[in-house]
């Protein structure tokens, strides 16, 4: 199969039709090799439409909607990242290429081995993968100035926006498992957050996330 002809079906085809125009993410969605960090038995949908199963109940995001994710957030080559669920590392090494360092969380052990396989196979060294329970927070080198929940969440908890430093940022689909909208929640000030909703779209949803309050104080 040609990789590098399918890399490029995949960004002209499916991810720039979808707006995603930012030359900096075209590029790095060319650069970072996405077969690299999909099961063998999947490689060849690694460039597709297809949302790969990694098992243990855990998927890859498809292409465009990583492609979406990295306009919206505008990595900087300062920022520290938190990224809550690592998956097969993939999105993280994208992180990786654009901040200045990575730390992944998963609560799945073999996602947890999987993805720093991967990472460490394709030489990334700024991502640091660990296993817990990351949707209510990390509190190892937080504040960050950027967190990624790679999967729905009924509501964003509290306590992970607290890590979010001043002028920085959390991504985050909020939703159920029919829709979900994406959101771009800003620290404006101590305490203070501005929430942008960008998209819609269906996702896996994170598990053990919060669920919604049925009720209101």
């Amino acid at each position: 199969m040609n990789f590098e002809q399918a890399r490029y079906n995949m960004v002209e085809q499916q991810i720039r039709p979808w707006e995603v125009l930012d030359f900096g993410v075209l590029d790095l969605l060319m650069s970072v090799r996405r077969e690299e960090f999909v099961p063998e038995a999947c490689k060849a949908l690694a460039l597709s439409e297809a949302q790969i199963p990694l098992g243990h109940g855990g998927s890859m995001l498809v292409p465009v909607i990583e492609g979406k994710i990295l306009q919206a957030i505008q990595v900087k080559r300062s920022d520290k990242v938190l990224e809550v669920g690592a998956g097969s590392g993939y999105f993280a090494a994208l992180l990786a290429a654009k901040a200045d360092w990575v730390r992944t969380v998963d609560i799945e052990p073999a996602l947890v081995t999987m993805a720093h396989e991967n990472l460490k196979r394709y030489g990334v060294e700024n991502v640091i993968v660990e296993e817990g329970d990351a949707i209510c927070g990390w509190p190892s080198n937080a504040p960050y100035d950027l967190i990624v929940v790679s999967g729905g969440v009924p509501q964003i908890p509290e306590s992970l926006l607290q890590q979010v430093k001043v002028g920085g940022r959390l991504f985050a689909f909020v939703g159920d498992e029919r829709l979900a909208t994406a959101q771009l929640v800003t620290c404006v000030a101590e305490g203070q957050y501005r929430t942008e909703s960008l998209f819609e779209n269906a996702v896996p949803m994170m598990r053990n996330a919060p669920r919604k309050s049925q009720f209101k104080f």
